[in-house]
C-alpha cells in the first residue's frame, strides 16, 4: 500500500471539497432531489462528523488497540437528530476543511504504523488499519461523485426549458 499517495488524497480532497461547495446559494445547498436523498448541505455535515467520528477515531484506535471498541456511529441518523437541514454549509465546510487538517497532520505524524492491525468488527469481520485508510479515501471519492450528481442536476433544473444534454449523458 502506497499511504503517502492515500493521505495525499485526503489532503487533496479538503481543497476539493470547499471548492465544490463555495458560494452554493442555501435554497441550493438544502435541496433534495427526492425524499431519500441528502441535499448538499447533509453531505458536508455527513462528511464532517465522518472525519470527527468514524475514519480518524476508529483508524486511531485500531493502530493503538484493535481489541478496543470503537464509538458507535449512525450516520443516517445523525441527519435529523443533530439538525442538518438547520446548519450553515460554509461553516460547514470551513469545519470541514479544518478537521481535514488535523486528519492529515495526524496520520503524517505516524511513525511506523502497522497497517496491518486488525480490528474484529461484530458485522463487516476483520478490518485492518489499512482498509480503514483505503475506505477512508475511498469515501471521499463516493461523496464527491454524490456531490458531482447534486450539481448536475441544479444545472438541470436551473436551465429549465433548455437541456444540458449536449454535455453528454449522467452515468
Amino acid at each position: 500500500m502506497d499511504a503517502e499517495r492515500l493521505v495525499e488524497a485526503l489532503e487533496r480532497g479538503e481543497h476539493v471539497f470547499r471548492a465544490l461547495l463555495a458560494g452554493v446559494p442555501k435554497e441550493v445547498a438544502a435541496r433534495r432531489p427526492g425524499p431519500e436523498d441528502w441535499s448538499l448541505l447533509e453531505i458536508a455535515c455527513h462528511l464532517l462528523d465522518e472525519e470527527r467520528e468514524d475514519f480518524r477515531a476508529r483508524l486511531e484506535r485500531t493502530l493503538r488497540d484493535p481489541e478496543e471498541p470503537w464509538p458507535a456511529i449512525d450516520p443516517g441518523g445523525w441527519v435529523e437528530a443533530r439538525s442538518y437541514g438547520s446548519r450553515d454549509l460554509a461553516s460547514v465546510t470551513a469545519e470541514l476543511a479544518d478537521e481535514r487538517r488535523a486528519s492529515v497532520a495526524w496520520l503524517r505524524g505516524l511513525v511506523d504504523p502497522d497497517w496491518e492491525r486488525v480490528h474484529r468488527h461484530p458485522s463487516l469481520g476483520p478490518l485492518r488499519a489499512g482498509d480503514l485508510l483505503a475506505s477512508w479515501v475511498a469515501h471521499d471519492a463516493l461523496h464527491l461523485r454524490q456531490i458531482a450528481r447534486r450539481l448536475h442536476q441544479e444545472v438541470t433544473r436551473t436551465a429549465e426549458p433548455f437541456s444540458p444534454a449536449y454535455a453528454g449523458p449522467w452515468t
